[in-house]
């Protein structure tokens, strides 16, 4: 190491006066208090050409997608929260069968999902109403394709 560089070791024309000291403490003590950022509150403009910024949190997606993954996420918790209690059941119990609990703990669930398939199958048929104003043609023909070959190569026969 440099005798310059070396902590610790002091040049001897280094020496500061008390007027020098007095002004370096200031300057040391005014930088320990002065703000490192800086937010700026002014209102952003409604609209204008700078891109969107991806915020904190959760990434954004379809209502659809959202839905989704909130049903993922509440299925997931039942199926965690059910498989707990099983697996405490059976660990008090130390001589429970894991086929009677899959049974016991499964039977409501089948019966659920299939009490909600029953419900969203009994819905009845909307009604359909079609108003057409000026001359209607309906044409009821029936077209029959077949596509044959590598090159497939459709035959349309009425």
């Amino acid at each position: 190491m440099y005798r310059e560089t070396t902590p610790g070791s002091v040049r001897p024309d280094a020496a500061m006066t008390e007027d020098d000291a007095a002004v370096e403490a200031r300057r040391i003590i005014a930088d320990a208090y002065r703000p490192t950022a800086y937010r700026d509150d002014t209102p952003a403009p409604a609209y204008g050409t700078a891109p969107p910024v991806i915020q904190p949190g959760r990434p954004p997606m379809s209502q659809g997608a959202t839905d989704a993954s909130v049903l993922m996420l509440a299925g997931g918790t039942a199926t965690a929260m059910v498989g707990g209690t099983a697996a405490v059941l059976m660990y008090l119990s130390q001589f429970a069968d894991p086929l009677v609990c899959g049974l016991v703990f499964g039977a409501p669930t089948a019966l659920v999902l299939a009490l909600a398939r029953l419900a969203t199958k009994a819905k009845p048929a909307p009604d359909v109403h079609h108003h057409y104003e000026g001359p209607v043609y309906q044409d009821r023909r029936n077209v029959h394709t077949r596509t044959t070959g590598v090159w497939a190569k459709t035959n349309n026969h009425q």
